[in-house]
Order: structure tokens, then C-alpha cells, then sequence
């Protein structure tokens, strides 16, 4: 599936302006923006610096404003929507736009003014705060002149900018400027180049650039118009700083190319950086072939034999290197080369719980167990009375534990890496700790997270915490507290017993207890099963009672047991009870792209995830669909119906909506209510590791 659109698209800018692009650097850092060129969100740009890396998220270049003259005519290749009575766009660059696709995860787009063609493509560095924008000459009868505005800003990702008279200080320094916007700022450098191309052997040459015109001119543009913050009721208006024009001629087979970087001397050979980015993406699919669509299996005699390889849609290499683009370094330090997983752009960091359920699909579904290694080593780190971090703070404060599942999905993630890796060296490291985490549990640890010794079940809250994935908090106010043993919580800390029990065996170590300690869980999860209702209750024991609520947490009840596989652990339901569940979740709780966070018949329930923060937290886990739970929703069901054709296409829709929100990844969230509209963050890790680990499990 190629992942490309024509005027069609690009021509219209309702379309255009909510189909947006990504492209990242390993460390944090990213750039964004929309097809159509529109700035629409706070969170825009092509120079979104990880200044703290992976935090610190800073804006530096905000846009390129282009303009082409060719055959005396002038060409405004830029887009803006002012923040004025009629919402004016101006200029309309969209409308030059021809073609627009991903080569890889590098968004291109084909401007066609007359007879030219200019071709425009944005990637980062890899390790660097440097983005290259390239502008290529495809086309032409004659020269083209092109001109670019250079836009600043300085300022957090999450907040937005008014001019306030501030000054920036541009210096000419050797290729191109340097803008610092105040004296403890992090400089800014914009540089040029230019690649001229032999017509004969099509090699490319760098060279500095020849002929190019540096004007500066410092002058604030404001109100420019942010659509979707408004939608998100936040500011919906921004300025930002044009302190300079760089303006060139180009004859066909040229490229002139837009270095913005923190380093102060980043690579001009755009060229070398593009084909080592291509050679990455590569690399990472060559390498996701080799270990995984070729399987090996073992002759009667012995010897090794290669199945027929899988025939693997397009759609599904999509993701594997939208899956690469969620992991970036956490440097320790003891540990330079740790790893970590960024929860989803453009506005979340690494989070415990979303690392730990992503891990397996975007490290060990793609074939990279030693990346997997790094991230579960560098989280180690993080142990503390029994628990895993939630969040780390852009501040680098000390991190939140406000998590009751984070570190049992470690030990879901620790399995699904000695299953692919046969690595028990590495939980011979560990073991100690692990053992720790239990003991924590079993006397009791922060916020009031402990065994209960007469059902074996894990309680866990109070009033003013929120410590499942259901985490919504609005100041004072809990969302959905689920104080209380919730049910994902049990199903997680059952497998985590028998987890621990094999461990145990494995490593020649004492493993009794963690086995009975299983069975206690065993025997007193069935209070979990609601009679009355025909499915499960989704908390027990919460200060008002039972939780009956119809959620999707009871589908891990089912999901999350049928992973263990040979540890022998045991069905945490009956098996007309685990159908029943797959049943009421698929009639009631799926969507297209996931499922309900509530069912439609229950009267908290929002379809339409909209409005302020009080309004969108209020409807983040009443009804908001979650993508990342097709995963265990498609394993339920194979658990159930044993129908691996029928499971797939639940999968299906996942694909076109690669050509939606942001192209070539998956979003975190969609309304309720059809047409199920894709919200909150446009590239979501664990959504994207959920697919790509439900489409392995049931090619």
C-alpha cells in the first residue's frame, strides 16, 4: 500500500490540513506538520529540539515560508490560517501541492508551478537536533529561483508564543545564521547547501552554495491561527519570529538544502545524511524479514529448515518503521546506550506503563530483542519499593510511581523477551529485584497497594489517586478512580506469580511459594465473575461496593493467561466464561479502531472525546475508543474461537487509517461514537505495537 495522495487530497484543505506527518531523531526530538503546510497545532514544527534528551522538548524553527519565480511568475508555495474575524488562509500553497507521499517515514511533497516540478523532503539526523529540509528541482524548462522565509520561536512544546517585543540575535556565521533568542538560550543554526547531480552518472555532489542571497530581516508574524488547539480549548493563536530570507537559483537535477540544528557544526552533505537515513529504514525491515516473516523449523533429523516466507502487506511494513520511531536513548549514568520508548508525539515522554505494554511489539515483533534488553536494563534502574516509575517530568524531577501496573507489565515484558531471546542470563541479573517487587506487594507499598491474604487478590488506591491505565485526573478530581482490586490488575498479577515461578525453576532457585501464591489468585479471582450480568465485574471491593460498569478490562482476564503458554498457568475463567466476555466486549465495546473505555448503555458514557481539558479528561475512559486494546481484544478472541482468518480482520480498518490522522502511524485515541474520529496524540506507541503484535499472532 503506497502511501501517496494527489490534489485530491493536497488540493483540498479540509483534507490537507488533518492529515499530518512525523519524523524523529532518536533522542526526542521530532518535526510535524500537515500536508497541506497549515500550522494547525502548538505542537508544529521543523525543529522540535530534545534539548534534555528524551525531554525537553523545545520549538526552534518553526517554518519555512517558500516562494518560487519561474518564467516571471511567482509562485507562494506556503500556507498560513490567520487568527482573524473570517479565519483568512493566506497565502494558499496548498494549492500548488501535486503529490504528496512517504518515502519510508520521510514525507516528499511535489510542488507544480507551470511546467516545474519541486520536490520538498524533511527528515532529521539521527542522534542530533538537526532537521535537513531539501528542495530538489525535478522538472523545469528554466531556472527557478526559490526563496525561503526562516521562522523562529523559542519556547516549551506544550506552551505557545506572543511576541512581547522580544528580540532574537542573528549573526551571519560561515554557510548560513546563527539565532540565539536570548543569552542562556540554546543557539539556533540555520545553514545551507546546495547538491548538484551529474546528468550522465547521476552522481551527487555537495557543494557550498553558490550564488544564495542572505537577507536578514527580523520582524514578528502574528496570529497565526492553531485549529486544533482550539478544538482542544487552549490558546488557538501563536506568533512567531521571520529573521531571514535566503533566496537561490536553480537549474533541473539541483537540490538546495535547510540545515536547522542545535550543533554547531552540523553535516551540509544532505545527500551522505539521506542515505544513511534510507540505509537505516532498510536495515530495520531487511533485519524484521530475516528474524521473523522467514521462520526456521527443525527437520526429524535435526537440521534447520526455512518455511516459505509470509507475504507481507505493505500496510504492515508501515508500522514497522513507525514502530522505530517510539524508541529513543535514556543515557544512565552507568549506562550511555540506554533505551527508552516515548509514549506517542507530539506531546507525551516515556511512561513505565506504556513502555512496558509497547515493548513486544515494537522491539521484539520487529525483531530487535537487543533493543529490548536495553530498555528492561534501563528501567531496572528504576525500581523502587516495588514499583516502576509512571512518568519521568520534563523538569528531571524525581519520577512519579503513581502506577499500579507499570511494573506488572515489566514482568510481561520480561517474558515476552526470554521467549524470543532464550536470555535467562539477564533475569539471573535481575532476580533479586524481582523478588523484592513481590515482597513489596505482599506487605504493602505506596498508595495503598498490598495483598489481600483471604482471596490472594492485589487492592490498590484511594480516593485522590489514579493508578490503573484508566488515569484520568483534573486537579482534584479522579475520573475514574477504580479504588479497589481492578480486574487487569489481578489478570497481571497472576501471570506475574507464574512468571516468577518459572523464573524460579529456570534459574534453579526456590519456586514454591510464587506457585502458591498463584493459586491463592486462582481461586479468588472467580469473584470477579458477575452472575447477575453475565461477564465480569470490572473492580471488586471499591468503597461503594462492586464495580459492574461494562469496561474492556475484563477482556485481559482472558488475553493475558493464554500468553503463558507452556508455564502452565492456568485459565483465570471458565472456558463458557471466557466467550461470554469476547462476546459482550466484541457486540457492545468494539469499534473499528479498538475499543470503548464504556459501554454505550452505561450513563457516564461520552462518544464524542471534545471540548477543554475538563471536558476531554471527562471523557478520556467514558466511552473514548483505545486503540492499543485490539491487541489483547484479537488474542481473546483467537483464544476463544481458534479462527485466525476471522481475527485478521479486526485488524484490517488499521490500515487505512494509515492514510488518515498522521500518515503512516497510528493514533491514540477515537470517539465512540461513528465515525469514530481519531483524537489526542497522532502517533501512539502502544497502539502501534499492539497491531503489529495481533497481526503476528494471527498471520
Amino acid at each position: 500500500m503506497s502511501l501517496e495522495f494527489g490534489r485530491e487530497i493536497c488540493g483540498n484543505l479540509p483534507h490537507a490540513e488533518t492529515r499530518e506527518w512525523l519524523v524523529t531523531n532518536g533522542i526526542g526530538g521530532y518535526a510535524a506538520g500537515t500536508v497541506g503546510g497549515l500550522l494547525t497545532r502548538r505542537y508544529h514544527g521543523l525543529l522540535m529540539a530534545a534539548l534534555q534528551p528524551p525531554l525537553g522538548r523545545t520549538l526552534l524553527l518553526s517554518k519555512l515560508e517558500e516562494s518560487v519565480i519561474y518564467h516571471q511568475q511567482t509562485y507562494l508555495l506556503a500556507t498560513n490560517r490567520w487568527h482573524d474575524a473570517q479565519k483568512t488562509v493566506f497565502p494558499r500553497g496548498y494549492q500548488w501541492i501535486e503529490r504528496f507521499h512517504l518515502d519510508g517515514t520521510i514525507p516528499v511533497w511535489t510542488f507544480a508551478c507551470g511546467d516545474s516540478l519541486l520536490e520538498k523532503r524533511v527528515w532529521m539526523e539521527q542522534g542530533q537536533n538537526t532537521t535537513y529540509i531539501r528542495y530538489t528541482v525535478k522538472r523545469a524548462s528554466a531556472p527557478l529561483t526559490l526563496q525561503c522565509g526562516v521562522f523562529v520561536n523559542y519556547r516549551d512544546s506544550h506552551y505557545d508564543t506572543r511576541r512581547n517585543d522580544w528580540p532574537m540575535d542573528v549573526d551571519v556565521v560561515d554557510k548560513g545564521l546563527k539565532v540565539v533568542a536570548f543569552p542562556e538560550a540554546v543557539p539556533l543554526y540555520v545553514l545551507t547547501a546546495v547538491q548538484r547531480q551529474d546528468p550522465k552518472s547521476g552522481y551527487v555532489r555537495p557543494q557550498l552554495v553558490q550564488g544564495a542571497q542572505w537577507t536578514i530581516d527580523r520582524a514578528w508574524y502574528e496570529n497565526y491561527d492553531l485549529a486544533v488547539e482550539r478544538e482542544r480549548g487552549l490558546c488557538d493563536r501563536e506568533d512567531h519570529c521571520h529573521v531571514a530570507r535566503v533566496k537561490i537559483t536553480l537549474q533541473v537535477g539541483e537540490s538546495f538544502t535547510v540545515v536547522a540544528s542545535t550543533e554547531k557544526y552540523p553535516s551540509v552533505n544532505s545527500q551522505q545524511s539521506l542515505e544513511q537515513h534510507k540505509q537505516k529504514e532498510l536495515k530495520l525491515l531487511d533485519g524484521w524479514y530475516n528474524t521473523l516473516a522467514r521462520p526456521t523449523f527443525r527437520h526429524s533429523d535435526g537440521t534447520l529448515g526455512e518455511q516459505n516466507p509470509y507475504i507481507v502487506p505493505d500496510w504492515v511494513e508501515h508500522l514497522v518503521l513507525a514502530a522505530d520511531q517510539f524508541i529513543v536513548d535514556r543515557t544512565l549514568p552507568d549506562d550511555p546506550e540506554g533505551k527508552t520508548i516515548l509514549a506517542g508525539y507530539p506531546w507525551f515522554g516515556d511512561w513505565g506503563r506504556d513502555t512496558m505494554i509497547s515493548l513486544p511489539g515494537l522491539t521484539l515483533a520487529t525483531g530487535r530483542p537487543e533493543i529490548a534488553r536495553k530498555i528492561l536494563a534501563t528501567f531496572t534502574h528504576y525500581l523502587d519499593q516495588g514499583m516502576l516509575p509512571n512518568v519521568f517530568p520534563d523538569d528531571h524531577n524525581r519520577p512519579s510511581y503513581n502506577t499500579v501496573d507499570a511494573i506488572l507489565w515489566y514482568f510481561e515484558a520480561l517474558y515476552a523477551y526470554v521467549q524470543a531471546s532464550h536470555d535467562l542470563d539477564f533475569i539471573g541479573e535481575i532476580f533479586p529485584a524481582l523478588e523484592e517487587v513481590i515482597d513489596w506487594h505482599e506487605r504493602g507499598t505506596r498508595y495503598n497497594i498490598k495483598l489481600d491474604p483471604r482471596d490472594g487478590l492485589l487492592y490498590a488506591g484511594s480516593e485522590e489517586s489514579q493508578l490503573t491505565w484508566m488515569d484520568a485526573k483534573v486537579g482534584d478530581w479522579v475520573v475514574t478512580p477504580r479504588t479497589g482490586k481492578p480486574i487487569e490488575v489481578n489478570a497481571l498479577w497472576y501471570n506475574a506469580l507464574v512468571i516468577m515461578g518459572y523464573f524460579a525453576k529456570e534459574l534453579g532457585k526456590p519456586y514454591g511459594r510464587y506457585e502458591e501464591l498463584a493459586h491463592h489468585t486462582l481461586v479468588g479471582f472467580s469473584r470477579f465473575w458477575n452472575y447477575s450480568t453475565g461477564y465480569c465485574y470490572d473492580v471488586l471491593d471499591t468503597p461503594t461496593g462492586h464495580a459492574a460498569q461494562l469496561r474492556p478490562n475484563q477482556i485481559f482476564a482472558v488475553s493475558l493467561p493464554g500468553k503463558l503458554g507452556p508455564l502452565g498457568g492456568l485459565p483465570l475463567l471458565l472456558p463458557r466464561e471466557q466467550k461470554a466476555v469476547v462476546d459482550i466486549v466484541a457486540q457492545t465495546l468494539l469499534t473499528s479502531y479498538g475499543l470503548r473505555s464504556l459501554g454505550e448503555q452505561e450513563s457516564e458514557y461520552i462518544g464524542l472525546y471534545k471540548g477543554d481539558r475538563i471536558q476531554r479528561d471527562g471523557a478520556y475512559h467514558q466511552g473514548t475508543v483505545w486503540g492499543w486494546l485490539i491487541g489483547h481484544f484479537v488474542q481473546a478472541h483467537l483464544q476463544v474461537y481458534h479462527d485466525p482468518d476471522q481475527a485478521a480482520t479486526f485488524l484490517q480498518p488499521f490500515a487505512h487509517h494509515l492514510q488518515a490522522a498522521c500518515v503512516g502511524s497510528l493514533s491514540e485515541i477515537f470517539d465512540g461514537n461513528p465515525p469514530f474520529t481519531p483524537r489526542g496524540a497522532f502517533a501512539q506507541a502502544w497502539t502501534v505495537a499492539e497491531v503489529l503484535r495481533a497481526w503476528l499472532l494471527v498471520r
